[in-house]
């Protein structure tokens, strides 16, 4: 047996030209700005509702200037430490071949320790698991909050009620999810610059009151975010839970490290993202003070408001609730497409059963469409509008998912620390502990939210994972049976040898999940037609633990007689498998490939359930049988044409 690897190419140094600087630079700003339209969306609207949230539970005992001044520091603070410590100064260093995201950061893991874990696999689908939760709160409650600054125009505060807003809400998440088919190439060179004079705008409004209350600069001292929570208690752990909506969307800058790169999305961040944010932090606690002084000055307390359109100009509130829903709309659109790119990275490790994945774009490779990850979201966006009515009560919900996702990141960095980077034990512990420190606080405190909301996104993270564990301990029961059940592939081609069948023209290439043994549809082939073609290919399909992998590492081929050979083919964890197009290359390894020529068989296996055998209980099992029966036709995922498609079937029981 041989193995046949494609010749390599060699390029010398004089073929590729010189890349000159001023293409450098035009490269680099245009990542630049395409992070702070896709990247930054999520975390750049916070502002919409994030201080008012944390004001909230201090009004009722009613506040000082120092209430005030503290929960704009823990909102600066948690800018800080969180979002450019953490993930933009830290995280981003932990690529895994410049792809970014917890799944990423497990398969990077796993590789640095030779080995796979229980731990580590576990991480990785508690993580991917409670992304589901942000990824149907997220649209909702940007939104709402978006659409409820109408009532901040007076003119239209006593036309537009709580029914109003909802139903405004509802028609734009409706176009929102309805254009997704049609992918986001055309209309995302626009996300860029809207969201570029959307933070300029947020700083402007921060700058405008800042200017009259300078005292607010006191929050950066961490004296006034520690102070604040020794006097309020148990009332300023539950304002930390609301501080933490401030960095709710962090995690994105990790998850699209692979679309823009890290320098373009570390800048855009610390040099413009980071000082908007801030600015407008500041100046909603700004107007607060003043208002605060107003109201001192009449006897009576401080009442709650929408600080962040309150602090426009009425003249402009109505160009800025446009903007501000434009800016809701660009942030839902970057955490649907997360979804997508998590959805399509748990297929290819086989965490979800088979759906169906469209290019959108011909130039960008992340453009994808999953539909019914798409109508899936649009369900639970819109269940969660009926259920919870306005951004305020959605708050509650908003948070626990993000919290637990980001205790997963940093305990995945902490192994990456050791066994990739090979730090020691001392320095290991000694960085991330205070890090994961935070998070925890921050978990603790949006624990809080659970009675009031919290439940929804962990009850979304159980179901997902009781599938994500379903699928795959079925799959594995599946293999077992398989190899109980099939015979070794050398005796099926020794028997082949000794009696050969009838020989058709052309060749045939049999799918099959192990290699070493007979596939169901080879058997079914010789046992029912009794022929065989003149070239067999059992070809297996293995998804690596890189994002992607090169045109060398694609393709191996075995040639095992003249009869059969065994080609495995590797796609990485972000690529859509595409067959006919990969198996292109055995030409250049100098066997006969035509695909006018060549049939596919696939074995169609039929699962059903049944009591009494050992594996998973029989709710389980039906689960499973439910899960494979709605899974994507193999044809569709690997993107065979259904014309040069066979398929065998047969029936197993789990």
């Amino acid at each position: 047996m041989t193995l046949v690897a494609p010749a390599p190419r060699f390029i010398t140094a004089g073929a590729v030209a010189p890349v000159k600087s001023v293409q450098h630079q035009a490269g680099f700003w245009a990542l630049a700005l395409g992070s702070v339209g896709v990247v930054y969306g999520d975390i750049g609207t916070r502002p919409l509702y994030a201080f008012q949230a944390a004001l909230q539970p201090a009004l009722a005992g009613g506040v000082g200037r120092g209430d005030i001044l503290g929960v704009v520091s823990l909102a600066l603070w948690a800018l800080i430490l969180v979002v450019t410590v953490k993930y933009v100064l830290f995280l981003m260093r932990a690529d895994n071949n410049g792809e970014g995201g917890v799944l990423s950061l497990m398969a990077l893991v796993q590789r640095a320790m030779t080995r796979q874990t229980a731990l580590v696999f576990g991480l990785g689908l508690v993580g991917a698991a409670l992304f589901y939760g942000d990824a149907m709160i997220t649209p909702a409650i940007s939104v709402l909050s978006a659409v409820d600054g109408l009532r901040s125009i007076p003119s239209l505060k006593a036309h537009i009620g709580p029914d109003a807003i909802i139903v405004i809400s509802v028609v734009i998440l409706l176009g929102l999810f309805l254009v997704q088919s049609r992918g986001t190439e055309k209309v995302g060179k626009f996300f860029g610059p809207i969201m570029v004079v959307w933070f300029a705008v947020i700083a402007g409004l921060g700058v405008l009151h800042i200017v009259s209350e300078p005292a607010v600069f006191a929050a950066f001292s961490p004296l006034e975010a520690g102070s604040f929570l020794a006097r309020h208690g148990i009332v300023g752990f539950s304002v930390l839970g609301a501080v933490f909506l401030t960095v709710t969307g962090a995690e994105a800058l990790y998850a699209d490290m692979g679309h823009f790169r890290r320098w373009p999305i570390q800048a855009s961040w610390l040099y413009f993202v980071l000082p908007a944010l801030m600015l407008n932090y500041l100046g909603q606690g700004a107007f607060a003070l003043k208002a605060l002084a107003v109201a001192q000055a009449a006897h009576r307390p401080l009442q709650d408001t929408a600080w962040f359109f309150e602090m426009a100009p009425e003249a402009l509130r109505p160009l800025l609730v446009v903007l501000a829903t434009a800016a809701t709309v660009i942030a839902s659109q970057a955490v649907i497409t997360g979804a997508f790119s998590l959805t399509q990275q748990a297929l290819q490790l086989g965490l979800l059963p088979r759906m169906t994945v469209r290019r959108t774009s011909e130039t960008q490779s992340g453009q994808i469409y999953l539909p019914q990850i798409n109508w899936l979201l649009l369900v639970g966006v819109l269940f969660l509008v009926a259920v919870f009515k306005s951004w305020s009560n959605l708050s509650e919900a908003y948070g626990l998912a993000v919290t637990g996702t980001m205790v997963v990141t940093t305990t995945l960095a902490f192994l990456n620390e050791r066994h990739g980077w090979k730090w020691s034990l001392l320095l290991a512990v000694g960085f991330t502990a205070p890090l994961f420190g935070i998070d925890l606080v921050f978990l603790a405190a949006n624990a809080m939210k659970i009675p009031s909301g919290g439940w929804l996104p962990l009850t979304i993270g159980a179901a997902l994972m009781l599938v994500m564990l379903t699928w795959m301990r079925g799959t594995a029961l599946l293999r077992t049976r398989a190899k109980t059940e099939s015979l070794p592939l050398a005796e099926v081609i020794a028997m082949v040898g000794a009696r050969p069948p009838f020989r058709a023209p052309g060749t045939a290439i049999f799918l099959t999940s192990d290699p070493c043994l007979a596939p169901v549809a080879l058997m079914h082939n010789l046992k029912h037609n009794k022929v065989l073609h003149e070239k067999n290919i059992i070809l297996t399909v293995r998804t690596a633990e890189t994002p992607r992998v090169s045109k060398p590492e694609r393709l191996y081929l075995e040639r095992l007689d003249e009869n059969f050979s065994r080609a495995t083919l590797t796609f990485g964890f972000m690529e859509t498998p595409n067959l006919p197009r990969a198996l292109g290359m055995l030409k250049e390894m100098g066997l006969k490939y035509d695909p006018m020529t060549t049939s596919f068989f696939l074995g169609r296996r039929t699962v059903v359930a049944r009591p009494g055998r050992r594996g998973m209980p029989l709710w389980q099992d039906k689960l499973f049988v439910f899960l494979t029966r709605n899974a994507e036709n193999p044809t569709d995922f690997f993107h065979i044409p259904p014309g040069r498609v066979v398929e065998m079937g047969t029936q197993i029981s789990v």
